[in-house]
């Protein structure tokens, strides 16, 4: 079982009821095991982090990523946070909100590449 913070939990639930456009649009490609018949978590509260999307089949942590983690502080918390969460045996596939609104097809077939060999 991964770590988590209960604190974190609201916080949880408030960014599922909040999703940007891009997430919104993801979720409704990658939920209800449509890819790989694998289960997806949204917001899933892991260790000290807020991840995104959460496969627990393939340890995969599916980010979105918005203009805020372009500059260079938001480039250094995310090498941090990836670390931490590779540090638990995780994969990590950051993607743009461009790229999730206009080239889902592209990323929907990285995830499907990470999750075809996962038994």
């Amino acid at each position: 079982m991964l770590p988590f913070e209960r604190k974190l939990k609201p916080l949880a639930r408030n960014l599922r009821s909040n999703m940007t456009d891009a997430e919104q649009f993801i979720w409704s490609k990658i939920r209800r095991k449509q890819i790989n018949n694998a289960q997806f978590y949204r917001q899933k509260n892991i260790g000290h982090y807020i991840v995104d999307f959460y496969c627990p089949r393939g340890k995969l942590v599916i980010e979105i990523d918005g203009g805020q983690h372009y500059d260079k502080e938001g480039f250094e918390k995310d090498q941090i946070r990836d670390r931490n969460l590779q540090e638990l045996g995780l994969t990590i596939l950051r993607f743009s909100d461009l790229d999730v609104l206009k080239n889902i097809d592209g990323v929907l077939e990285r995830i499907h590449e990470h999750l075809k060999n996962i038994p």
